[in-house]
């Protein structure tokens, strides 16, 4: 039984409880285990999500705990009283799959038991082989060799040889003489069996939903599942194909908990699935992610929340105690990024880029869409990071320019770039803080949105500086401020935040009850910013003249609540492929920056923030389809009750490029990005292990590949018509067709997956003034990327 408890950064403790079942295991032993797991979980207050693994096929969640590897040993625990290692005399075969987390088995030692799918490890006295097939993946190979190191350190004291052999290369390898030697000579291996047995799990058609009764099943007929269903007296069985799920009501007894267990692994063994299918079994309040999305709309969680008000009424009890205590501080926002860099900001304007001077940079307009560029030094290393920005009113051929424009740009610079898109509403902090000061009105200055507006005849909120205006204040600290212009109505008020209120030519600054001193500081200088030399009417909440509401069109409700910042979301990592017209994502567990695998593209999931990580040989040709593969992921509604919105700020972070505000969710070590060990993840890892370092081709840090004629090259094109595939499917789809072979083979479930018939509406294709400004990097042609695919190595610019 294995115990694990993580406590996420809102103090929140998860618990999941692991109970292993090897293969030659008793099974009143497993009845005992199992008992126990629900003994251990009622004494923590029915709180944990227990898992039932069996051996050789654990959950990749099981795996990530035990680094780097899990090796069972043949036999009961009795036979094994003084475990002191392995024995070095013998020759031993291991067969290694996995590509995060790595699967190993032993197998005998014989020719038969090798294939072209996974890896082999032949440990013998004096030597430790490693067999790669031709099937398996570069990150399999990867993960095998940090089992070679494990068997090196633990057997070997650290003392002997290794040697690499690949599947069907054999020309000069003395390595690969001694390998087939070790099995009396050379012999072809019989081409791979497909497992079918294996994916059956995978294609049941539908879920099946059982109640049970006195250990026995009752079918529930229902077409869609809702939470409403599952009453708190009651356990059930949730039948997923890959994964069969026990849900227990709250108010059920520990006998009743333990009879549910008994029906759910009879249940299993009945359908023959007892060795295949995993079961996870939770209690009422403690559900998964995994399971709720298996139901339509599961309501969420009501999470409490420390209100400002109680920062007062600890201060006095300090004070009652006898402590000197004025005022607790406020909580500031944690230094994201060096803000003493240089900012430069350009309008976006039918497909071309007009650069803004200092006096308008820090004043965008909704309608509108801009790219910003902010360099900064961190390190001794010079960073820029770029923003396409689209406000909220912005038409939708101005926000595909700024992402391809963007991409572009970024690809010009020296130094290390990252690209993130930010929508108006959304932004994270460090948008604010690189601006330090920023006014958004309502309007636009680009030509696509004044026609759209000039054909619908409506101007209504237009700022104008003799007109009517509503701006809420804010501001993360005070050298970063902003005004923000809201529909000018009393119910865009908040008594959490302070107003500018703009009638021709006076001003009104209203504070909200429940606003904090620092938010006052605020006005008197985004005043001055807004419109110097004007003195504003103070007015606070409750004692407003008639005026100001005749301003507003008259009183209304609006929001007197506290407005409190969520607690930061535990971030998840996911590997995502595209692969027969599916996009597919899996979860990362327990990940560390040895994820990052080279072959890969990875997405850092913060709930409010998106990471795309791109490794250099993972055939993604711009900055524009990482965003594009972001965008996917998004609808698809990877660990979220839902869809989530398509306007979350999505970053692009390519390999050897990490900023700081990246590798903070990792314990980064900056040597391992050392120039000096190149090539794929295997090649890394095997000049580590071997202590030698490699000088292999130095891989275009640039996302852009360089053109080479071909059928699709723009010389050969109709003016102004782009052959690119105009949905982020179609572009992803290209260079992934063939690149994830051996990569992703299961899905985290059916809702997680976006098939090619359901493109979102939005398109990616940069008009023709765009590709004119930039046009080899934005449409690489299809023989790069099928030279990516095929060798894994861009070319060389």
């Amino acid at each position: 039984m294995i115990f694990q408890t993580i406590e996420l950064k809102s103090g929140i403790r998860l618990h999941n409880l692991h109970y292993w079942v090897g293969e030659e295991a008793k099974e009143e032993d497993c009845l005992m285990a199992s008992d126990k797991a629900v003994e251990l979980d009622a004494a923590l207050g029915s709180h944990t999500v227990q898992y039932r693994e069996t051996q050789g096929e654990e959950s990749d969640k099981f795996l990530s705990y035990f680094k780097p590897c899990i090796i069972p040993i043949q036999g009961s625990l009795s036979s094994h009283v003084t475990i002191s290692g392995y024995k070095s005399n013998q020759t031993t075969m291991f067969r290694c799959e996995g590509e995060h987390v790595a699967r190993v088995k032993e197998v005998p030692f014989s020719r038969s038991s090798l294939d072209h799918k996974a890896v082999f490890i032949v440990d013998t006295q004096s030597k430790i082989f490693l067999f790669s097939g031709c099937n398996s993946s570069m990150q399999t190979r990867a993960k095998a060799l940090d089992v070679v190191k494990h068997l090196k350190e633990n057997r070997h004291c650290g003392r002997c040889e290794i040697a690499t052999i690949e599947d069907g290369k054999l020309v000069g390898d003395s390595d690969a003489g001694d390998f087939w030697n070790l099995f009396g000579g050379y012999a072809p291996i019989p081409r791979d069996v497909q497992d079918t047995i294996m994916t059956e799990p995978m294609t049941t058609s539908s879920n099946k939903l059982f109640w049970i009764n006195k250990r026995n099943l009752v079918p529930i007929e229902t077409h869609l599942l809702y939470r409403k269903i599952l009453n708190s007296d009651r356990s059930y069985i949730l039948d997923c194909g890959i994964e069969i799920f026990l849900w227990m009501g709250m108010t059920t007894l520990v006998s009743e908990r333990r009879t549910s267990v008994t029906a759910l692994e009879d249940y299993a063994r009945c359908e023959g699935r007892e060795s295949i299918a995993r079961s996870v079994i939770l209690t009422e309040g403690h559900e998964t992610v995994e399971f709720k999305m298996h139901f339509q709309h599961w309501p969420k969680n009501v999470v409490l929340k420390l209100y400002e008000a109680g920062r007062e009424k600890v201060a006095a009890i300090f004070k009652h105690q006898g402590y000197d205590v004025t005022e607790i501080p406020e909580d500031k926002p944690c230094q994201l990024i060096n803000c003493d860099g240089s900012l430069m900001v350009w309008l976006v304007d039918s497909g071309s880029v007009t650069l803004l001077c200092t006096e308008e940079r820090d004043q965008l307009y909704t309608g509108d869409c801009y790219i910003i560029r902010y360099s900064y030094v961190e390190d001794e290393k010079d960073y820029h990071l770029f923003f396409a920005w689209s406000g909220q009113n912005s038409v939708n051929e101005d926000r595909v320019a700024a992402a391809s424009l963007m991409s572009s740009m970024s690809d010009s610079v020296k130094g290390h770039a990252v690209v993130a898109q930010v929508f108006e509403g959304r932004e994270p902090d460090m948008f604010f803080l690189v601006f330090k000061s920023l006014i958004v009105f309502k309007g636009g200055r680009c030509m696509a949105y004044k026609n759209f507006i000039f054909q619908r005849s409506d101007i209504n909120g237009w700022y104008r500086k003799d007109g009517v205006a509503l701006f809420r204040v804010q501001g993360l600290k005070d050298d970063c401020m902003q005004a923000i212009q809201v529909d000018l109505a009393a119910s865009s008020l908040n008594s959490s935040s302070c107003y500018i209120l703009q009638v021709g030519g006076s001003f009104f600054t209203w504070i909200g009850s429940l606003s904090s001193q620092s938010d006052h500081n605020l006005l008197d200088k985004i005043m001055d910013k807004l419109c110097p030399m004007k003195q504003p009417l103070l007015v606070r909440e409750g004692s407003e003249p008639d005026r100001f509401w005749e301003a507003l069109g008259g009183r209304s409700e609006y929001s007197k609540e506290k407005h409190i910042k969520d607690w930061p979301a535990d971030p998840h990592l996911y590997t995502c492929i595209f692969e027969q017209g599916l996009f597919k994502a899996k979860e990362v567990f327990s990940f560390s920056q040895d994820d990052l695998a080279t072959e890969e593209i990875l997405i850092l999931d913060c709930a409010e923030d998106l990471y795309v990580w791109v490794g250099l040989h993972s055939g993604v040709l711009s900055k524009e389809q990482a965003l594009d593969i972001g965008k996917m992921f998004l609808q698809a509604g990877i660990h979220q009750d839902g869809c989530r919105s398509t306007e979350t700020t999505m970053y692009v972070v390519t390999e050897g490029d990490e900023p700081s505000f990246f590798t903070s969710f990792f314990n980064w070590d900056c040597s391992k990005q050392s120039m000096q060990m190149l090539g794929n993840s295997f090649e890394r890892k095997l000049a580590i292990l071997k202590g030698v370092s490699q000088k292999l081709e130095t891989p275009d840090r640039s996302l852009r590949k360089s053109p080479s004629p071909s059928p699709w090259s723009s010389s050969s094109r109709r003016p102004g018509i782009s052959s690119a595939p105009t949905t982020p499917e179609q572009r992803a789809a290209r260079t992934f067709s063939s690149a994830s072979t051996g990569k992703l083979a299961s899905t985290l479930s059916p809702s997680s997956t976006l098939s090619r018939s359901s493109s979102p509406s939005w398109s990616s294709t940069p008009n023709t003034v765009a590709r004119r400004l930039f046009p080899p990097p934005l449409h690489a042609p299809l023989e790069a990327a099928a030279h990516v695919v095929a060798t894994g190595t861009p070319r060389r610019r």
